[in-house]
Parts: C-alpha cells; structure tokens; sequence
C-alpha cells in the first residue's frame, strides 16, 4: 500500500490550479518543513518517506481532511528526531499559543 497521493485527495482543499491551504498554519507548516530542508536538517528523501509513513500507519483511510495535521506531525517528528528542538519546547510552544488564542478576542490576530 502506497502513501497517498495529495494531489488527489478529495478533502484536500483546492482551486482550479490545484491543492490549497485551508488555514494560514498549513502554509506555515509547508514553508517551514521547505525552509529547514533548504538549510540542510533533513532532505527531501527523508521527508517524504517520514510523511508516507506516517500517512501509512496513522491515516490510510484519511480523505485530505487531516492532511496538513499529519504533515506538521511529521515534521514535528523529524525536528525531534534530529535534535533541533526538544519534544518537551514543542509542547511548551503549543501550549503558550493555546493560551494565547483563548485570551485574544475574537477577530483578532493572535500573539505570543
């Protein structure tokens, strides 16, 4: 069984020109696993065999809905493996933007 392919997940949100991001963190998360290849903390290779993986073992039947969780996991899951972050500041950083996002009021832009 293969990875799925994210061109054609029918969940996946897209325009006519193809696949787009639902939510500014998606294109976030997509830049930054871009940017941390282009500086060398993992190659392409590497990504997508972690990303397919993944896809494989926690979401063969997912739809495209839950894409982009899936690949900040995955990232989530090299930057630990790779020492540039402690699991632990991961989850530090997620919880003080958790708790920014509950105190900004609605309409809002949230900061740290």
């Amino acid at each position: 069984m293969s990875a799925p392919d994210p061109l054609t997940l029918p969940r996946l949100p897209r325009d006519a020109d193809g696949p787009v991001f639902a939510e500014p963190w998606q294109a976030q998360a997509f830049a930054l696993a871009l940017q941390l290849h282009a500086q060398g903390a993992f190659t392409w290779t590497e990504w997508a065999g972690a990303l397919s993986e993944r896809l494989r073992r926690v979401a063969p039947d997912d739809d495209g809905a839950r894409y982009y969780e899936h690949w900040l996991a995955t990232l989530e899951g090299l930057v630990t493996s790779k020492n540039l972050a402690a699991a632990s500041a991961l989850a530090d950083r997620k919880d003080e933007w958790e708790a920014a996002y509950r105190r900004t009021p609605h309409g809002r832009p949230v900061e740290l």
